[in-house]
């Protein structure tokens, strides 16, 4: 239930200039110190947040500063959930306390509990034995800003919270978040308005080890991470390996990356991080023939496998987000992942074997063909005598750099 959790989140206010009441009355303690609870979850459907984790604030006024807070509860969820500096203050203004006035003279002093003073200890001793009996916890809670719900990351145990609404590029309003995981890996996550969702996974060590901190440097677009014995600089602006086209580029999402005409660079200007429209792209090519994509696929090659061997065909997977194929003799069947590339097994060729293969993604409605080859069964005696060796050769140096992509 909400009123009963193991972990309880609070957010205090305490005035600067409270040095506590005098030697005979909370000399030691904070006589302005006043706690809200924080709600993060959804009181519907009794889904609450209650261990905060870590926060992270976006700064702007006073009255528009963000709070970032990362939340996780007994379901191995984690959840962020933002709150504005100004709610948090209009709840310390505007709440009553927890333990509530039964009085007008209980009211005046709870009144005076609020109010910043130049010297704490000169305080009436009233209202020191007030602050003392009483709880300093609000009646009410502080809401997520604007009614909005967390968001949620479901079987993602995360430790820190990195947040840049500096906007670097793209339409529209959007956030992105550095997230650290319990494994050493670290997630970028943008945020628009509508919905939130990971852009780039990151293995910073080669190890699992915890991560302790995460920051970013807003201009040289680097993101340091460090653990108790390693500190590593990641570049999030790492736009060359999201495709050679406008449609990749733009597909990407990337806030950190833009199309310039002629590459996905730090520099570019085109992009749309809200949505992801690659359509945009046909609007410039029009206008240039500079902008023609580049085709990321080789030329159709032709393999000759001997009877009954085994050959692994593969394509590269680019993005995450995007469905891929094959294309086959026998149909269509959907991608296998493993880590960066797409796996096809043909495990006995055969005459059934036989023809072209064609690997396909598809994105948002943009499909592109990533690798297309013919299968052929080699069927003289002297391509019988070679065949065997070219595929044992073969096999070797797939099987050699398909292992490589694991460790």
């Amino acid at each position: 239930g909400l009123g009963g959790d193991m972990w309880i989140p609070y957010v205090s206010q305490v005035c600067t200039a409270d040095i506590g009441g005098p030697k005979n009355k909370l000399q030691f303690s904070w006589t302005s110190q006043m706690n809200a609870r924080l709600f993060c979850g959804n009181a519907n459907t009794k889904q609450d947040f209650t261990e905060l984790v870590d926060v992270a604030t976006v700064h702007g006024d006073q009255q528009e500063a963000k709070i970032y807070a990362l939340f996780r509860n007994e379901w191995d969820m984690s959840a962020v959930c933002v709150y504005s500096l100004r709610d948090i203050r209009d709840i310390f203004m505007t709440s009553a306390f927890k333990d509530q006035a039964t009085d007008d003279r209980q009211r005046e002093l709870d009144k005076k509990r609020k109010q910043c003073v130049r010297d704490s200890s000169m305080q009436h001793i009233d209202v020191l034995n007030r602050i003392e009996s009483r709880s300093a916890e609000m009646m009410d809670w502080v809401q997520p800003a604007s009614g909005s719900g967390p968001i949620l990351f479901k079987h993602h145990n995360y430790t820190h919270i990195y947040v840049d609404a500096s906007h670097p590029r793209g339409n529209g309003h959007h956030v992105v978040m550095f997230l650290s995981l319990s494994d050493g890996r670290v997630h970028e996550v943008v945020q628009t308005e509508a919905h939130s969702f990971i852009i780039a996974e990151y293995h910073p060590f080669r190890n699992q080890p915890h991560i302790t901190s995460i920051s970013l440097d807003t201009s040289s677009k680097k993101l340091y991470v460090s653990s108790r014995s390693e500190l590593v600089q990641l570049d999030v602006a790492n736009c060359t390996q999201y495709g050679s086209t406008c449609e990749e580029c733009v597909l990407s999402r990337k806030p950190y990356c833009g199309w310039d005409g002629r590459s996905c660079t730090s520099r570019g200007a085109l992009q749309d991080v809200v949505r992801g429209n690659y359509t945009i792209c046909s609007e410039i090519q029009a206008r240039s023939s500079l902008l023609s994509s580049k085709d990321f696929r080789n030329q159709e090659k032709m393999v000759m496998l001997s009877p009954q061997s085994m050959y692994f065909l593969s394509c590269p997977v680019l993005s995450h987000h995007a469905q891929y194929t094959w294309h086959h003799p026998g149909g269509v069947l959907p991608c296998n992942h493993l880590e960066d590339q797409c796996i096809f097994l043909i495990d006995n060729m055969s005459e059934a074997r036989e023809g072209k293969y064609k690997c396909e993604s598809e994105e948002s409605g943009y499909s592109r063909v990533l690798e297309e080859l013919e299968l052929q069964l080699s069927r003289t005696s002297e391509a019988g005598t070679l065949g065997p060796t070219v595929w044992v050769c073969v096999s070797a140096l797939m099987v050699r750099s398909f292992c490589s992509s694991f460790y």
